[in-house]
């Protein structure tokens, strides 16, 4: 019943979604209401609330726009059910502003299958990659995927290759001329934000480690189905969705090395997974097993959501 809902995209699914999106960012920030009595705060609530959303909203545009799923509503879903796994993401305004410029750099990454406006693509990507490692800097660590990218679509121009140096070079401008002018060392600032542990010993409930042992069970069940069926997609896209598969891991080895660890900093595995998520969802199989598959998801984000609150 539930996949028969989301199998089309339609005006009601996305304010179905928005609705459930609005519940759980409310429930979660009404355990303390503090935030209220400043305008400032509500601001930047409400900041953050539109933030998400558009990270949902464009996870959904970079799969329908480059082919990667059929004309359904499930990464949408997929999304939201990710997200959930990890409440307190709806008060880490660092991480999902890093995130929603991570999605930029994706989009424009994913659309080089097009072979159209290259070069301007590649020093985009490259761009919001720098700004978001700003609010997170192992997020640099997806300047890897502009390379991969380049490889995939468009290795032979050899100007391709240098863009990403020019789009730091002029980020470290603005860095340096905004250092000067509001006073702080940019120096110190990259210094402090380099440092790697690979530790994991942040828990500090229980609940918390099981939300990471099965966000990180079903993470591995549909990657496995995305390698595993990646072959068989047309071959005009392989590509596409080997830079999907590539986003997710670079995710995940942002989260490893990261310090100050939490796991909210998987947030910058949700959107490929979400993708691979709805690639298997929507392969061809008893509804049966859809329905199980998707069910079990949903009462494992459920669980995570609100016994972490």
């Amino acid at each position: 019943m539930i996949t028969s809902v989301f199998k089309k995209s339609t005006l009601l699914n996305f304010i179905l979604v928005l609705i459930l999106i609005l519940v759980f960012f409310f429930v979660y920030h009404f355990q303390d209401s503090t935030w209220l009595d400043s305008v400032a705060s509500i601001l930047e609530k409400a900041g953050l609330l539109v933030l998400i959303i558009g990270s949902v909203f464009m996870t959904n545009f970079i799969s329908k726009k480059n082919g990667l799923s059929k004309d359904s509503s499930f990464t949408i879903l997929f999304y939201l059910l990710f997200l959930i796994f990890f409440p307190s993401l709806f008060n880490d305004y660092n991480l999902i502003v890093a995130n929603f410029f991570v999605l930029l750099a994706l989009r424009r990454l994913i659309s080089l299958h097009s072979l159209k406006a290259s070069k301007e693509k590649i020093f985009d990507a490259s761009l919001w990659i720098l700004v978001a490692s700003l609010f997170q800097f192992w997020c640099i660590l997806y300047l890897a995927l502009v390379f991969i990218s380049i490889i995939f679509h468009v290795a032979r121009d050899y100007r391709n290759w240098v863009l990403p140096f020019i789009a730091l070079f002029t980020v470290g401008i603005i860095g340096v001329i905004a250092s000067i002018l509001f006073d702080f060392s940019i120096i110190e600032t990259v210094d402090k934000g380099r440092v790697v542990t690979t530790e994991i010993n942040y828990f500090t409930n229980n609940y918390q480690n099981a939300a990471l042992s099965i966000y990180a069970t079903i993470a591995l069940f549909f990657v496995v189905s995305m390698i595993a069926t990646v072959s068989s997609k047309p071959v005009v896209i392989q590509d596409t969705y080997k830079t999907i598969i590539a986003s997710f891991f670079i995710g995940a080895l942002v989260f490893i090395v990261s310090p100050n660890k939490s796991n909210d900093l998987l947030v910058f595995t949700i959107a490929p997974l979400s993708i691979m998520a709805t690639n298997h969802i929507e392969l061809p199989q008893l509804k049966l097993k859809q329905e199980l598959v998707l069910g079990v998801f949903i009462l494992c984000s459920l669980f995570a959501f609100f016994s972490q609150l």
